[in-house]
């Protein structure tokens, strides 16, 4: 029975050519979309190289300060000072490690009289260990190099092609930023932009630093990994965080301070979605609004896919009123109708899954978004073909279920 359903279904589509090609295009072109910001989310928030400890991890990169005035209230906030991320993380027994670094900010280098700008980020030494860099030669500074004060450097891959070019080793060698030279330490593979907490060109030391790392402010430019021995430490790690917070003095300046310890994706939620104070994660919101976004986004085509199959259907009244004539109960006739909607839909989901993997390739192949490589993963094809199954039985079932209820007769008078 399901075989003559396709080759039913084959066969209307071929016949009434515009209104698949309009099917089509509402499908594969909203799904297509869906995929491609898929992969940008997946790429940005799941973990990877390097930041391969996710699961077991806490990041610190809000700091937020606020003073109840009589004529309103007063708020500072921005990343933490190196001080801040360092001395109080410091209190904690918890943490396997702690991975302090700044933001990676832009600085100037020449090469052959060409102006190059390069992201650079300070960083302490457990950096190297919470962080999982390949290094494609030499070695991290350490500990002791720091506490030295020692010009050492680990620079990108991309970082050694453009001021080095096609030379085999460079370790031991000098590369000069912002008028200083540094003796490069090793060089590790490429970093995506996306990645907040691990991308930059070059990475030196803290104490290297032209801003004064022993400002014992509150706002600054750095940001902190808590890393877990196991992920059942995590909650430990929040609540024993959350009391040195609390414990902070702040003195007359402010009234309260705001800094807490999340997963990865909490750290971006809380400042998008946690209001005015911070104090709310915000991923419930965050959960709720890409919901909705998608039902929205959704729900376009899939009014329209009603309202093309309605018309379609309605043409095809001869041929339901004979069927009804020759005993063909409306449950058959329905379910003729949805498997024709759905191989429709899985037939533009799969043109969707193809053009997104086209799209990203050229994505990727551009370096729009510099060391990015985007891909469709197994559960995104997974949730795809899931949507269209449901986008083809939404679609189809109120079409159907409308003529399927005509009698044979009434069917027939509206040829």
């Amino acid at each position: 029975m399901l075989k003559n359903y396709f080759k039913i279904a084959i066969a209307v589509l071929k016949r009434r050519k515009f209104f698949t090609f309009i099917s089509l295009f509402g499908i594969s072109f909203s799904l297509t979309i869906l995929i491609v910001i898929t992969a940008f989310i997946d790429n940005s928030i799941s973990a990877g190289y390097p930041d391969t400890n996710r699961d077991r991890s806490l990041y610190i990169n809000y700091v937020g300060l606020r003073k109840q005035m009589k004529d309103g209230s007063s708020n500072w906030n921005g990343s933490g000072t190196f001080y801040f991320m360092n001395h109080y993380t410091a209190m904690l027994k918890t943490p396997a490690k702690v991975a302090v670094s700044s933001g990676a900010s832009p600085v100037n280098t020449y090469v052959n009289n060409k102006k190059l700008v390069i992201a650079v980020k300070y960083t302490n030494d457990a950096y190297w260990d919470v962080l999982n860099y390949t290094f494609l030669e030499g070695k991290p500074y350490n500990r002791q190099q720091i506490e030295n004060g020692e010009q050492v450097a680990v620079i990108s891959e991309e970082l050694k092609k453009s001021y080095f070019g096609d030379i085999t080793s460079v370790a031991g060698k000098y590369i000069e930023a912002d008028n200083v030279q540094y003796r490069i330490a090793g060089v590790v593979k490429n970093v995506p932009v996306t990645n907040f907490y691990a991308f930059a060109d070059l990475y030196l030391p803290y104490t290297v630093s032209k801003a004064d790392y022993k400002n014992q402010s509150f706002i600054g430019n750095y940001n902190a990994i808590l890393l877990a021995n196991s992920k059942a430490d995590i909650p430990k790690i929040k609540e024993e965080y959350d009391q040195v917070v609390s414990r902070i003095p702040l003195g007359k300046d402010w009234d309260q301070l705001i800094a807490h310890a999340d997963s990865y994706l909490e750290t971006f939620t809380r400042q998008t979605f946690g209001g005015e104070k911070k104090t709310d994660s915000g991923f419930t919101s965050f959960l709720l609004v890409s919901i909705l976004f998608t039902l929205l986004f959704l729900l376009l085509p899939t009014l329209n896919l009603v309202n093309i199959n309605t018309s379609r259907i309605m043409e095809r009244s001869s041929e339901i009123g004979v069927r009804k004539a020759f005993g063909a109960s409306s449950s058959t006739i329905v379910l003729q109708f949805i498997v024709e909607n759905v191989l429709l839909t899985l037939l533009g989901g799969f043109i969707a899954i193809v053009l997104s993997t086209v799209i990203l390739k050229i994505i990727n192949a551009s370096d729009i978004i510099q060391n990015v490589d985007l891909s469709i993963n197994a559960t995104v094809v997974f949730y795809a073909i899931i949507i269209c199954l449901v986008f083809g039985f939404i679609s189809g079932v109120y079409p159907a279920w409308r003529m399927s209820r005509l009698h044979a007769v009434d069917a027939l008078k509206q040829v």
